[in-house]
């Protein structure tokens, strides 16, 4: 418990940090696909743990000895970490914002958010998003076993369900790079989500669709999973001045709120039903097609909020252009007022 309260604490201190990195360290060109790589490096270890773990621990008696294996990489990068890294900022700024990076307070920023509208509808919705795919991550195997399907089979559609996402969230951190094209991006591939967790929440519980459940669930990770690290940059854009990390890590305790209160809700309108001779769940056997069904309505409903109701300008992007046409006017002037005089 102490172990694991310690990583608890330790975790939002990771989780809020990319936005803040792709800010200060990259130019804006770079920013949404420098977000990806550092928001999608967290799925993809959680990935690889479920991959190496059972392997090496086959029996109880082999967990402290996993343990200690994870230990070593872990105590290896919090040194290089601690040596290595002795700036918060580069040299060189990347970018205007960067350059000119001077936060509003923690509570002052807090109370502009509350004020600004277009990030409480981005705050609700996309939270709502994080705790979808929660409680999807988390209810998987047993929403599967009822109709017979294994747990290899779900631990497969999950490991679809992370490569998918990290593929998609590099696809579309690279044309958000290029475009600009922030709120698009995000608004279609929340629609294409909110498809897919319906489609997710009939065949789930139909038997021997072993295709196209994990077709879907690749398709849920593909569009979902891209979203987080585009939706973490429109968050900045839409806040600027307020700082990147306290307007992308409020949407990040939205989505855990959420994902408490979601999960709750799903497990108490299970209903208990007779053993089903297919069902891999053990000694009790729950219904799962209310659940389902409302989960894949609570994904669609902030869906369409969002779709109706947000837009925003891109005031980062904003003021960095205002920064470089003026300083380049700035200069300009400058050195007309300089230049030497002829006579005629």
């Amino acid at each position: 418990m102490l172990g694991q309260t310690l990583g608890a604490l330790a975790q939002p201190l990771i989780i809020f940090t990319p936005t803040k990195l792709a800010a200060l360290w990259f130019p804006d060109h770079q920013r949404a696909t420098a977000n990806m790589i550092a928001s999608m490096s967290n799925p993809l270890g959680v990935l690889l743990a479920n991959i190496v773990s059972p392997k090496m621990a086959e029996t109880s008696k082999q967990i402290p000895m996993l343990l200690l294996t994870y230990a070593v990489p872990t105590c290896i990068i919090c040194f290089l970490a601690t040596v290595g890294i002795r700036s918060s900022a580069p040299p060189t700024p990347p970018s205007a914002s960067a350059e000119l990076s001077s936060s509003e307070p923690f509570v002052q920023g807090v109370k502009l958010l509350l004020k600004n509208k277009s990030y409480l509808v981005l705050l609700l919705s996309f939270g709502s998003g994080i705790a979808v795919f929660t409680c999807f991550s988390t209810l998987l195997e047993q929403i599967l076993c009822v109709q017979g399907y294994n747990n290899d089979f779900a631990g497969l559609c999950g490991a679809l369900f992370i490569v998918s996402g990290i593929i998609g969230a590099g696809v579309l951190g690279l044309y958000v790079d290029r475009t600009k094209k922030f709120i698009e991006a995000i608004k279609i591939n929340m629609s294409f989500t909110a498809l897919a967790g319906i489609a997710f929440s009939v065949v789930s519980l139909i038997r021997e669709q072993k295709v196209a459940v994990a077709a879907v669930c690749a398709a849920f990770g593909f569009f979902g999973f891209s979203i987080y690290p585009v939706a973490m940059e429109l968050s900045v854009e839409c806040t600027y001045p307020v700082g990147e990390a306290t307007s992308a890590g409020l949407i990040f305790i939205s989505g855990q709120v959420q994902s408490v209160l979601y999960i709750l809700l799903l497990q108490a309108l299970t209903k208990r039903i007779a053993a089903s001779p297919l069902s891999t769940c053990g000694d009790v056997v729950l219904s799962w097609k209310v659940p389902m069904m409302v989960m894949a309505g609570l994904c669609s409903v902030f869906t369409c909020c969002f779709v109706i109701f947000f837009y925003t300008r891109y005031r980062r992007l904003e003021a960095e252009e205002a920064a470089t046409y003026g300083t380049k006017h700035g200069n300009s002037s400058s050195a007309t007022e300089h230049a030497p005089s002829v006579e005629t």
